[in-house]
């Protein structure tokens, strides 16, 4: 198979969607790979590398798409983007379809076979190919909102650790998933007090066992999360519905309860978010303020660490691309459960029931 890794061209995106390492594997099976001249240097990649294991460089994302069977990246197509895909060409990236219509509709005019890193789950119900990006924005959450905590950034003036004499600053995490937990985490080892909700008993008895004693649980409803946006100065949102659209758990009403200056990083922002106020916002401009509170929505916050999100989403990509490579997508998807719940648009078709429901699409296609 000819697979295709072209530049990033989303906003301050610097991840590639393969190393160099991972272009090896695939040229040691046979296969050709077309990676796009400078596509890998954000994170830190040259062209010599992936020349040096066998790639093709190719000058413009044109030539790659045109050239490939499978497009391999990390963000959805964006606009500039859509008219490269080609009918019945596998593009496998992070989609996030539910939060767009118009990517939605683009790809399915478009008539690719789209594969969703983030609809991709094993039989224990976990996101294997979502995991290591919440990982990393889960922890960059903590990183970002105590920044914008600091006055000249418009926040309340709260160090989060606080120091002697003075009790540290307060972190509510909402979602006990992947993201909730690496921002506890994280809020906890800079020695803020730390909430984490969640409707889920079972991952909060998880994270009453595995978390220090400031980070407290507490069932999720609206009574208690009233109770907590009057007090706390940071709140992490990190709910996650597969595939679908994140609830909206803060609504515009819920801001006037909280500090002025107190911070929102709302990183399920991607799929729809789970504030009413929030919107997509960029590296470039990551920050917008509604009734003094701060909102930080950057939809592809990973892609400010490009080498550490580089090679943890080649971990664990390769061997879905490797499969797809040597069988072809669709036998692929018909041997392994896992990668066929990937599939979210094929050939024209909506065929992953939360993104139909989403759109008020009144016909789901079957495969």
């Amino acid at each position: 198979m000819v697979i295709g890794i072209p530049k990033e061209i989303k906003n301050n995106e610097s991840r590639v969607g393969m190393t160099p390492a991972g272009v090896f594997e695939l040229v040691q099976k046979g296969h050709t790979v077309h990676v796009q001249s400078g596509a890998g240097v954000g994170s830190g990649f040259q062209d010599i590398d992936y020349k040096a294991v066998g790639a093709h460089i190719l000058d413009t994302i044109g030539q790659v798409y045109t050239l490939s069977d499978m497009i391999v990246k990390v963000k959805e197509p964006i606009a500039e983007e859509y008219h490269l895909v080609q009918k019945g060409q596998v593009i496998f990236t992070y989609f996030h379809f539910a939060s767009s219509e118009e990517l939605t509709q683009a790809m399915i005019d478009r008539k690719g076979v789209c594969i969703a890193y983030e609809t991709v789950e094993d039989e224990d119900g976990s996101l294997p190919l979502l995991t290591p990006m919440s990982e990393v924005a889960g922890r960059m959450a903590i990183q970002q909102g105590a920044k914008y905590l600091e006055k000249p950034k418009k926040g309340k003036g709260v160090l989060l650790g606080g120091v002697p004499g003075v009790p540290p600053g307060k972190v509510l995490v909402l979602g006990a998933g992947t993201v909730g937990i690496q921002a506890a985490k994280m809020a906890a080892g800079l020695g803020a007090h730390v909430t984490i909700m969640d409707v889920n008993m079972k991952r909060l008895r998880y994270v009453n066992d595995v978390m220090p004693n400031h980070v407290v649980t507490e069932y999720s409803n609206e009574y208690n999360l009233r109770k907590h946006l009057q007090t706390h100065d940071l709140v992490v949102g990190g709910v996650l519905l597969k595939g679908a659209r994140a609830p909206k758990l803060i609504r515009l009403d819920m801001l006037k309860l909280m500090h002025p200056g107190a911070v929102i990083v709302d990183v399920a922002v991607d799929q729809g978010g789970c504030v009413e106020t929030s919107r997509p916002t960029t590296h470039e401009d990551p920050i917008f303020i509604v009734d003094d509170v701060v909102h930080y929505c950057v939809a592809n916050m990973p892609g400010a660490v490009p080498y550490t999100s580089t090679l943890a989403l080649t971990n664990v990509t390769l061997p879905y691309v490797l499969a797809l490579a040597e069988k072809g997508w669709e036998r692929a998807c018909a041997e392994d459960a896992s990668l066929q719940k990937g599939l979210n648009i094929v050939k024209g078709e909506v065929v992953y029931p939360e993104i139909a429901e989403a759109f008020d699409l009144s016909e789901l296609a079957t495969i």
